[in-house]
Parts: C-alpha cells; structure tokens; sequence
C-alpha cells in the first residue's frame, strides 16, 4: 500500500486491491463460482464483462449481439436463446454462415458429429472427409446431404412464390417463412429451445445479415440468379434465373437497423456484445457515426449528440492480435474515434475462444 501510494494519482486509479466488490448470493451458485474462481487475465475480464452487463440489463439496458464465426454450428444457440426468453437480448447480427447453421442444426442435429483431434488430420484425411460429404468446421462436420439439400427445396419455393407475386424481402426473413409456415421439421434430436433463429423467430428479436453472399445458401441463390453470358458458366445457369430483387440490398438492413436504433435509444442505451470479428461486428456497430455523420452531417455536433445515444458498452470475444488494419483486434478505444463509442464506454477485450467466454458471462446475466 505504501509503494502504491508514492504512484502518480492517475496511475494509483488504475490499480485495485482486494477482492471484487461482490456479494455471494445462495440463489446463484454458478455465479458465485465464477467470480470466486476466475479473478485474473482474460478469466478475470470474462466475469467483469457478466457483472456489468448485468447491473446494465437491471437498470433498463438493452444488449445487442454480433457473432461472427462458426457459433451456430457450436451450439452457442443454446446459450443465446436462453437469453432471448429471459428478455436479455434485444437484437442480432450474424454472418449469413450463422444463421443458416442455426437452422442446419434444428433439422439435422442427430446428424452432426465431432472430430476431436482435428489438427492431427493429414491432407488425405481432409480429402477422405471432402469425398464423403463431411464439411469440417473445426472440430465439427456440417451434414451438407441432411442439412442444406433438405432445406433448399423449401427455400426454392419460397423464392419462386416471392418472384411470381413481385414481393422482395430482407434474406433472414425467407428462413422466418420456413418457421412461421411450418415447412420444415426439427431433428428428432433437436430442441427448438436450442435453436437462436427459432427463438428470435417466435420472440420478434430483429436479425441483420451482412452480407449473405457469403454463405452456403448465399452461395446457392447467387448461382441461381445468374443470367450472364460467360462462355463457360452461361452453360450451367438455371433455365429459369431467379430474379435477385426479390432479396432486398444490405442497404435495406442498415435502414432497419438504423430506425431500430433510434426507437430503441430513446430510453435507454444499448450494450454491443462481439463474439469474433468481421461484418457481423463492423456492419452494426457503425450505425451510430452513420445516424451522426450521414442523415445529420449538417447539424452541429452537440445537436448529434443529442439526438443520438453513442453505445454504450463494447464487450469483444476474440482471438485476434492487434495488428495493422485489423478491425477485430483494433481494440475498443480506437473506436471512440470513429464516434461509435463515448470516453466514457465500458469497453474490454476478452482474448480467446468465444465458446468458452460467452457462456461464463450469460450465466452471471442469467444470474445462474
């Protein structure tokens, strides 16, 4: 204490003693547990991020969530629709690959199977997997046969439906159709409880897609829409292309999310929760400089400011080093700059796996 106290006074700020400054409640033993247990390092950030967002949630707070990767293949739904039914997630960007994996789990979860020493596999092994039908993500095999080809058919129509009716709609809100009109059916395996895209489906949560195209069935539909003339694919397009209109542009997303933003800040503030990088992260976050910079560049700064809350937190789950031009390992404060975030933020970054961190923060908002 006494070294302590010959430090600068903002240095001597930065540095806690003691234990956190919580109390052990007999109705949480996980919680408990975690903050007991996980005190330091990136354990240590984990239950510092749980304990915030908590105390934010109870006083009215709102979470957003962006998860980029392959989370849905992991399982995360399980955790995240826990959350949406406890009324602790209020939106979602995801990758198109996560949302269709969602679903890909809902109708073929018997079918999945892990691969524990992934790392260990020899080229030939991968081929052998490639060759079987076997799409490795990680340790885990995406079923292609009872999985996409199941769904497709259904997707197809819906498609087809939309184009013959002149209709066009956001790309999730095709996979809403197949929930709402019952065309598919769960895994006998599968729970609709574990299922993310089932639970914002029943519960109304908002969903934004950047960039589907980069997807298996983003993939798909692009082909199936093709109408050029190139020597060699011209051959292989369908005999009747599907008009791409009836998919409304991402600029249709970042509409939506903008008017969600507005309506949903007028309360309260809104905590962002990254699980890995990309545009599932980059796309939602910005909404605040575009509302500031784009619809109301003309108006002063403090009348910006006014009209619009900045985030409020800025909670990151990933595994990227900080590096030239990274977006996922920039860290949080650059984003004060770009006026996505106030100095005031909470902000931390949490290194590592997100399906080992994410589930020790649900559970502190669970207050499990």
């Amino acid at each position: 204490m006494t070294k302590i106290k010959k430090l600068s006074p903002d240095l001597q700020k930065k540095i806690v003693q003691g234990e956190r400054n919580y109390k052990p409640d007999p109705n949480t033993p996980i919680t408990n547990f975690l903050v007991y247990t996980k005190r330091h390092c990136n354990g240590g950030k984990t239950i510092d991020a749980g304990l915030w967002l908590r105390k934010f949630l109870k006083r009215g707070g709102k979470l957003f969530l962006s998860m980029g990767g392959a989370g849905s293949s992991f399982e995360m739904g399980i955790v995240i629709s826990e959350l949406i039914r406890a009324g602790k997630l209020h939106g979602i960007s995801v990758t198109g690959a996560n949302m269709e994996e969602s679903l890909y789990r809902y109708v073929a979860h018997r079918h999945y199977a892990n691969i524990p020493g992934y790392m260990e596999l020899t080229p030939k092994e991968e081929n052998e997997l490639r060759e079987a039908g076997l799409r490795r993500i990680t340790d885990t095999f995406l079923p292609e046969d009872e999985s996409v080809r199941k769904i497709l058919p259904k997707l197809e129509k819906l498609w087809r439906k939309s184009q013959k009716e002149n209709k066009s709609y956001l790309w999730h809100e095709f996979f809403f159709q197949l929930l709402e009109h019952n065309l598919i059916k769960k895994d006998l395996k599968a729970n609709e409880d574990d299922c993310w895209l089932y639970q914002a489906w029943k519960y109304k949560i908002p969903v934004y897609v950047p960039g589907a195209e980069d997807s298996t069935m983003g993939n798909i539909f692009t082909h199936a829409c093709y109408s050029g003339n190139h020597p060699l694919l011209s051959k292989y397009k369908l005999k009747n292309p599907i008009n791409p209109s009836i998919i409304k542009h991402g600029f249709a997303y970042m509409h939506h999310l903008a008017e969600w933003y507005v309506d949903n800040t007028k309360d309260s503030s809104i905590a962002f929760l990254q699980m890995g990088g990309g545009i599932a992260g980059d796309f939602p976050i910005c909404i605040v400089p575009h509302l500031k910079h784009d619809y109301m560049h003309a108006e002063p700064m403090e009348v910006k400011d006014k009209l619009i809350r900045p985030w409020a937190s800025f909670t990151e789950i990933h595994s990227s080093p900080m590096s030239f031009g990274s977006y996922s390992g920039a860290g949080w404060k650059e984003k004060i700059t770009w006026d996505k975030l106030p100095t005031d933020a909470f902000g931390i970054q949490i290194f590592g796996d997100y399906t080992e961190h994410f589930p020790d923060i649900a559970a502190i908002i669970l207050e499990k």
